[in-house]
């Protein structure tokens, strides 16, 4: 088994680097790998409904969606991941155990009493400091999951509140869960960095097997995949189930009610209503705005050369942007 550490802490390129191991290498392979504050959301999830809109904007944190299913998770370089790849699948069963065997095996080498706690987590005392997930392709198998370390809590509530009956779809919710980070109980503390080289070499202990750095070709391949596939707005978040959205907002002009449809990333279906007034058929305005992404960008866009106080009167063009999300 090849073992990798990766050093980027870009969610794109550690997503892509899990993908294109999957797809074209033929070693197995154990990697350790952080990311810089990201949401990362399951496959079959609608990447909006999961999580806070107005601080990840004003946090610049990237929604990246991943090959596997599952809820969505907040990283940040306090949590740990780990990804598991391995050739000779013979089942169609998920063998959930299998993988995180070792990784219970190394907590509690280092006193953490934890278990795997029904189908997928990993918690100590009942609460939760990993989730897991795995996708397979033919007969290979990628499995990886979280270890929540030092990640910090208050971001975790932050990023990922979302009010639930602005959105209307069948795709994967998230489940909440009781979390906990593995320092606090630890015995003796370990920084980041040291814990994730004893994760390292205890999985490791057999010695790898090969060169265990990436080579000249799966860089270009994973660089390129991250760029067309994982900073693409397609798949984060034009692979979302279609979706219906509603919210009432209290502006400068009044109360902004507003419905829509979204379908493959694109706003559909449009209707607006409300107590404010107007001088033109609001019909005009739903026009300009169907079809356009669902990002604030495109919105915002689309309203360069409308002079917005002619269908609302009193209602700001970033109050009316904010009605979408």
């Amino acid at each position: 088994m090849r073992s990798l550490h990766l050093e980027t802490t870009d969610p794109a390129v550690n997503l892509a680097t899990e993908e294109w191991l999957l797809r074209h290498d033929t070693a197995d392979v154990f990697m350790l790998w952080r990311n810089r504050p990201s949401i990362i959301i399951g496959r079959n999830q609608n990447a909006h409904a999961q999580i806070n809109a107005a601080f990840v904007a004003a946090q610049g944190i990237p929604v990246v969606r991943r090959l596997t299913g599952g809820g969505a998770v907040f990283h940040d370089l306090g949590n740990v991941n780990f990804t598991f790849i391995t050739t000779g699948r013979t089942t169609t069963a998920l063998d959930f155990k299998r993988f995180t065997d070792p990784i219970v095996a190394a907590l509690q080498k280092l006193g953490v009493p934890c278990r795997l706690d029904g189908r997928n987590d990993l918690t100590v005392h009942g609460r939760k400091i990993s989730g897991n997930a795995q996708f397979a392709l033919g007969n290979r198998v990628l499995h990886h999951g979280t270890l929540l370390y030092a990640a910090s809590m208050p971001d975790i509530a932050r990023a990922l509140v979302v009010n639930p009956a602005k959105y209307k779809d069948k795709a994967v919710k998230s489940v909440t869960a009781r979390v906990a980070n593995i320092r606090s109980f630890l015995r003796v503390p370990l920084s980041v960095e040291d814990f994730i080289q004893f994760v390292f070499h205890e999985i490791d202990a057999g010695g790898s097997k090969g060169d265990n750095r990436l080579t000249p070709d799966a860089q270009r391949g994973i660089a390129l995949l991250a760029d067309r596939k994982y900073r693409s707005y397609d798949w984060n978040f034009g692979c979302s189930p279609r979706y219906a959205f509603s919210k009432s907002i209290r502006t400068g002009g009044g109360v902004v009610e507003i419905h829509f449809d979204v379908k493959e990333g694109l706003i559909t279906e449009l209707k607006l209503y409300g107590e404010y007034f107007f001088k033109e058929d609001g019909a005009v305005l739903e026009t300009r705005i169907r079809g356009c992404r669902h990002t604030r960008e495109a919105i915002a866009n689309r309203l360069r050369d409308v002079h917005l106080e002619d269908y609302m009167v009193g209602v700001g063009v970033d109050a009316f942007v904010d009605c979408f999300f």
